[in-house]
């Protein structure tokens, strides 16, 4: 089954270079591209009329409506579309400022046609997708002097878990460090997640991140 996507660049050339470039990929097909955050919202909306969209690939520092502020209405109209951003910005704050917004993925415009696709397919499987560069980026923050203070009522157990999930660590490696099953690990993040209204990874990096349990940048 094909993934349906909107691109959303201000640049043409990057614009028309990516939807060239995504069409040729067997499982997805782009439905429509737009010039900014905008006209990504109008063409979304229009094509949910017509096949429906799974996944928004977005730009993020866009003239007029930005990615971010695009993602922030395209979430409220649609709670469940997965946006990816992909950007040249690798920015902590902005990392932070577009899963704030709800984005499921970040990505930088150094990634490949491979690496783009299978962020979107794991978008549109309902996973968070953080490049290494990015990913990099908040392993050094998660490295920063955090507060003392448990958010949400999490126990210390769950916040360590939290900690881990911010610096990239899969369920197994999360289990290794902590000397625990996969099986706990899970127990602990559907726990934290209900505990802080949370859906996926991704904004549970935000709330890491936002509520201090990781360094903010400085």
């Amino acid at each position: 089954m094909s993934i349906r996507i909107v691109i959303a660049d201000d640049q043409a050339s990057v614009r028309e270079a990516l939807a060239v470039m995504l069409d040729l990929v067997e499982d997805i097909t782009v439905v429509a591209t737009a010039s900014d955050g905008a006209a990504a919202v109008t063409e979304v909306t229009a094509a949910m009329d017509s096949g429906g969209v799974d996944v928004v690939l977005m730009d993020l520092r866009m003239p007029g409506t930005d990615g971010i502020e695009a993602t922030r209405i395209l979430k409220g109209l649609f709670p469940d579309l997965p946006v990816v951003v992909l950007t040249t910005f690798s920015d902590e704050r902005s990392v932070l400022d577009a899963l704030g917004a709800g984005a499921r993925g970040y990505l930088t415009k150094d990634a490949g046609r491979v690496e783009i696709a299978a962020a979107l397919r794991a978008a549109a499987a309902g996973q968070a997708v953080l490049n290494p560069e990015v990913q990099a980026r908040l392993l050094d923050a998660v490295e920063a002097p955090r507060t003392q203070e448990v958010p949400a009522g999490l126990t210390p157990r769950e916040v360590e878990v939290l900690r881990a999930i911010a610096a990239g660590l899969s369920n197994r490696e999360i289990a290794q460090q902590m000397f625990v099953s996969e099986a706990t690990v899970k127990t602990h993040i559907n726990h934290l997640f209900a505990k802080a209204q949370l859906r996926d990874r991704a904004q549970a990096v935000h709330f890491a991140f936002t509520h201090g349990v990781v360094g903010q940048e400085r």
